[in-house]
């Protein structure tokens, strides 16, 4: 029997679509590439300083939910200012050791491929969630998304993309979507049918029952699958350095090459660090006042 050649024919397919889609992911790599440039040039020319106190300032108020009526004694002091501290020593370290704009570069293609990864993903969990059919449909394509491995993904992205910080952003946008589209579908669903009906018989439209009863009890749920995006994405910085993406996955990749185990352990130490402070502000997004520890 005849060897059966699917990827032959998977190969036909990604080159059509690289020659008939060639406008339409020029324009994408155009916006991409625009944004991320703006972003990074941005943030470079801002006092390190600035960065990161405004880093603290804000880790503070997500950790307290409010500056107003600060109340700090011994009791709650670790609660209130572990991760303000963490932030401005965590930051500083980076700085210290020279990855400064390199860990800029690795926050900016993370911020941009979790907005897209959200873009698409909330809706398409509102969808699912709301639709019968819409998750049975939608499942396995998760499935296959979530088991593939994450290098298969650089191939078609350097095709339809080149090399550089898009395709390493467009490859991240596959590989995190799944825990978006899923977490969100799961909160919609996990709100009690009492609480939806009730607020039909009061007259709500289906519209504004989703927006303002299903969506906001949902948001724990919802801010858990963005704290996995963002995990997922950053898990992804250094394969994405292998298609030209630049920041710490870089100098990982450069790490693994020369064999320089100094290097290779100064930019992973500085992605620890970086994942530490966006899980962390994350989580905290997630709990109300009285449940943060």
């Amino acid at each position: 029997m005849e060897k059966l050649n699917i990827g032959k024919y998977v190969e036909q397919f990604v080159d059509w679509l690289s020659d008939a889609g060639t406008p339409v992911f020029r324009q994408i790599t155009i916006m991409i590439e625009n944004t991320v440039d703006f972003l990074q040039e941005m943030l470079l020319l801002t006092p390190s300083v600035i960065i990161i106190l405004l880093t603290a300032l804000i880790a503070f108020f997500i950790k307290n939910k409010s500056f107003k009526k600060i109340n700090i004694t011994k009791a709650n002091a670790k609660d209130m200012l572990d991760l303000p501290i963490f932030c401005i020593l965590g930051l500083g370290l980076i700085y210290w050791m020279g990855f400064w704009d390199e860990m800029i570069n690795t926050f900016v293609l993370v911020v941009v491929s979790t907005f897209i990864i959200l873009l698409i993903g909330i809706p398409l969990g509102i969808w699912c969630a709301r639709h019968k059919n819409g998750n049975s449909v939608v499942r396995p394509i998760l499935d296959f998304m979530q088991t593939m491995p994450a290098f298969v993904y650089l191939i078609p992205a350097i095709l339809f993309f080149s090399v550089g910080n898009v395709p390493g952003v467009i490859a991240t946008v596959i590989f995190s979507l799944p825990p978006a589209v899923r977490m969100t579908a799961l909160g919609i669903k996990e709100v009690p049918k009492e609480i939806v009906e009730a607020s039909i018989a009061f007259g709500c439209t289906s519209r504004q029952t989703l927006f303002k009863v299903q969506i906001p009890l949902a948001m724990s749920t919802i801010l858990a699958g963005v704290n996995q995006v963002i995990m997922l994405a950053l898990s992804m910085v250094v394969i994405a350095s292998m298609v030209g993406a630049g920041g710490l996955g870089e100098s990982v990749y450069a790490g693994i090459q020369q064999a320089d185990v100094a290097l290779g352990f100064e930019a992973g130490l500085c992605i620890v660090i970086l994942a530490i402070i966006l899980d962390r502000m994350t989580q905290s997004l997630g709990k109300k006042k009285g449940d943060i520890k």
